[in-house]
């Protein structure tokens, strides 16, 4: 692990149970997204810039068998720049989940238009980047989709980063790779944003 995958420590205190998710704690916003995907009324790949908003709390302890896992559950909402009085353009809820004996890190998200991925990767307390990825088909780490979008835009992997910058940011960046019925050829769909902390709170004393 080099020094510039790991966290410093002092900036993070307490028992760290949620190991190297426990800097995500609290509500973020980012209006730097920036989103390239196939846009089908125009029937070609465009660029869409984005306000977006995530939350993110702990959970209680999840025991299955002999393994623990510390969690966070978590939300993030995207508007289009000049849109965000109006509906969002994506949405997404799910889990992160650390393992410590594992030395794994797991994303369990779920999308509104029918993707359910379950991701992962291996980490450690301090670590500054964390990686998810999951392949159709893997008995682990997975990614489902309905009918309709496996016909017309098949998901053939995803891969997704977060970072914790050194000013107390986080960015992240997603890449849904997908064959597309329209055009006969694969692109990939990706996402990017920083996000900074407009609200920490510590579940259990009311303090924010």
């Amino acid at each position: 692990m080099t020094s510039a995958q790991t966290l410093d420590r002092t900036t993070v205190s307490g028992p760290q149970k949620l190991g190297p998710l426990t800097p995500l704690v609290g509500e973020w916003e980012g209006d730097e997204g920036v989103d390239i995907s196939y846009h089908n009324n125009d029937d070609e790949i465009g660029r869409t810039t984005y306000f977006e908003k995530a939350v993110f709390k702990p959970i209680p302890l999840q025991e299955n068998g002999r393994q623990v896992l510390w969690g966070l559950s978590y939300s993030m909402t995207a508007w289009r720049h000049g849109e965000e009085a109006m509906d969002p353009f994506h949405d997404e809820i799910g889990f992160l989940l650390w393992d410590k004996a594992d030395g794994q890190v797991i994303r369990n998200v779920v999308f509104g238009r029918g993707i359910a991925i379950l991701a992962g990767g291996d980490a450690a307390i301090g670590d500054r980047i964390l990686h998810f990825d999951a392949t159709p088909g893997d008995p682990c780490y997975g990614i489902l989709q309905n009918r309709y979008l496996l016909d017309r835009a098949e998901i053939k992997g995803f891969t997704s980063s977060f970072v914790f910058d050194e000013d107390g940011a986080f960015s992240y960046t997603s890449d849904l790779r997908l064959r597309l019925a329209a055009t006969g050829s694969e692109m990939h769909h990706t996402d990017e944003n920083t996000l900074r902390r407009v609200k920490r709170f510590h579940p259990g004393s009311g303090l924010n």
